[in-house]
């Protein structure tokens, strides 16, 4: 039985190296983002970055963010509407609509992640 072919990740003892800190990750713990592509180019190629710096990358937290605002403005509007026509306002209302808000960007946000997984 012939030897499955190697990775350039296997060959590296499993890990890579963040492309924005330079701090060395293992199998599962570093993310890929597509680069931003400067005029006149068509693939700008992927960036590579560690844990922490894959929660705070820009482009994706600009992109959860506009996912929350409109999930979230739709999600309220089914279901407390009735609630912020009528004028009556309680005091649960002041924790689920930020809440109602935070879901969608936490999903987006995973799934961004999960997605660009290495």
């Amino acid at each position: 039985m012939p030897n499955p072919r190697k990775t350039n990740l296997q060959d590296e003892d499993e890990t890579s190296t963040c492309d924005s800190c330079g701090i060395r990750s293992k199998k599962g713990w570093s993310f890929g983002f597509k680069e931003s592509v400067p005029e006149g180019m068509t693939d700008g190629g992927t960036v590579v970055k560690c844990s922490l710096c894959a929660i705070r990358h820009t482009q994706m937290l600009r992109r959860s963010l506009i996912v929350a605002i409109v999930v979230g403005s739709i999600l309220t509007l089914l279901n407390q509407g009735d609630v912020l026509f009528a004028g009556d306002w309680n005091n649960p209302l002041y924790w689920k609509i930020p809440l109602t808000f935070c879901v969608p960007f936490c999903v987006a946000t995973y799934g961004a992640l999960s997605n660009g997984r290495r």
